[in-house]
């Protein structure tokens, strides 16, 4: 099974920055468009943002639309999420998720993945 790995979770005061890693070590990310997604306790998965495999174009939720860039390194063969602004409400594990199909990608829904890790979490508290 192909697997993808999150890293650079933390804790961080409101308003602080993270930047998070999704990693594969088994096969190429170039070609799947890569998924971010998160889970707060006692709540629903919620999809953060997708990044397609071809022109690179990105896509994100209103909830962190203008806070957080999705962005991907090929020759790392990573792709990370740089979240600034951070707010409690951001407090979640955080998963990345590999797709073939880029529209279900960017519609972000956690369907018919190639992969996908374990997450990592995200804490933001004073």
């Amino acid at each position: 099974q192909l697997q993808l790995v999150e890293s650079g979770g933390g804790l961080v005061q409101p308003g602080g920055s993270l930047r998070l890693s999704c990693a594969a070590s088994r096969f190429t990310l170039d070609y799947y468009a890569i998924g971010w997604f998160r889970q707060a306790p006692g709540k629903e998965r919620e999809g953060v943002s997708c990044i397609g495999s071809r022109d690179g174009s990105t896509y994100y939720a209103d909830s962190v639309k203008g806070r957080f860039t999705i962005s991907r390194d090929n020759a790392k063969n990573t792709v990370y999420l740089q979240m600034n602004s951070l707010k409690p409400e951001d407090t979640a594990v955080y998963y990345c998720a590999a797709y073939t199909v880029q529209t279900i990608c960017f519609m972000l829904e956690w369907d018919a993945l190639d992969a996908w890790g374990q997450g990592t979490l995200v804490t933001v508290s004073s």
